[in-house]
């Protein structure tokens, strides 16, 4: 068995799903399983000339496999069954390529309810952290407690060791968020409810010596989308933010900007055993010709895009000397 992991090393919106869908496009994946979140979160795919914007489905079906959701998950039957409808109209088969694990668990209407009155995590408000503190509580509804998400449901042992010949399985892990929203990583209590390192995708069932590459996706500068207060006084991120298009895609609120924080970045390098960095969206910086980012509380500018790249890739080398970093524009090819 073989096992790939992207991950996000900043705090979500980095560009994973991109970087998935350059994978899937360039190897010969069998599986493709998301590994934590639920409808909280949202990629933004380019596949045929059309933009989609995925919340619960891996982007395994744009490529015709088999896309699983696994038990790390949260689940919105309701937002679930209207993803795979709109897929579908769009000409892609999800409804024929789309799992989920039965131990997945459920967001129900009162776990929305109760999300939608958070007034200091500012959180989605889709449910999540209401259903995974069910989930630990042991008083949470599972995907298999759930009739009409019987055609979906899949037992993760029986689908990669029984149903499979695992010497042939080849995953693709596709997280959600961002190691600085972790729950356990992340600025507690601003942070997610779900683990969002690699972690959390070898408990789908992989062993970690399954474990191959593990690609890291960053910006070369930060964003934020929450309660707490995130972005610098320089008015510069506010043109960041308009030309490089900085709204969620899930609920389309403005996020908050700053300059990369090495520190985070090398930590999370560190934790997740990154081995593939994608930095995204270099050419904002340098259609704005700015160049500047914090280390060990040092904010450091150049002269310029060269240089500042340069130096982080020779940083990103002292932290893992095998690393191989790549330099992607906020064009849809990396």
């Amino acid at each position: 068995m073989i096992a790939d992991v992207v991950v996000d090393l900043q705090y979500g919106d980095c560009g994973k799903g991109k970087v998935a869908h350059h994978l899937l496009n360039n190897n010969h994946y069998t599986h493709v399983i998301r590994y934590n979140g639920g409808c909280n979160a949202g990629h933004t795919i380019f596949h045929g000339g059309k933009k989609f914007i995925t919340h619960h489905i891996p982007c395994g079906v744009f490529y015709g496999i088999k896309s699983i959701i696994g038990p790390g998950c949260v689940v919105n039957p309701k937002k679930f069954f209207e993803e795979i409808e709109d897929l579908e109209a769009n000409g892609i088969s999800a409804s024929e390529l789309v799992k989920i694990a039965e131990n997945a668990h459920v967001i129900t209407d009162f776990h929305l309810a109760q999300d939608g009155k958070d007034e200091d995590i500012g959180t989605t408000k889709r449910g999540n952290g209401p259903a995974y503190r069910d989930k630990y509580a042991r008083r949470g509804i599972r995907a298999c407690d759930v009739p009409e998400l019987a055609p979906f449901l899949v037992d993760m042992y029986q689908e990669l060791y029984e149903d499979s010949n695992p010497e042939k399985v080849e995953i693709l892990f596709e997280g959600a968020q961002g190691f600085g929203l972790d729950i356990d990583w992340g600025d507690y209590p601003y942070v997610t409810s779900s683990h969002c390192t690699v972690g959390s995708a070898i408990l789908n069932g992989v062993p970690p010596r399954c474990i191959r590459d593990i690609y890291g996706v960053a910006k070369v500068y930060e964003t934020y989308v929450g309660a707490k207060e995130f972005e610098g006084d320089d008015p510069i991120f506010d043109l960041i933010r308009a030309k490089g298009e900085e709204y969620g895609s899930t609920t389309g609120r403005p996020r908050q900007i700053n300059w990369m924080d090495f520190d985070l970045l090398k930590m999370a390098i560190r934790i997740n055993g990154v081995n593939k960095l994608i930095l995204n969206k270099t050419d904002i910086l340098d259609d704005l010709e700015s160049w500047t980012l914090y280390n060990e509380d040092t904010m450091y500018e150049f002269k310029n895009g060269e240089d500042f790249q340069y130096w982080i890739e020779t940083k990103a080398k002292e932290v893992n000397p095998e690393i191989q970093t790549t330099f992607s524009s906020s064009k849809y090819a990396i």
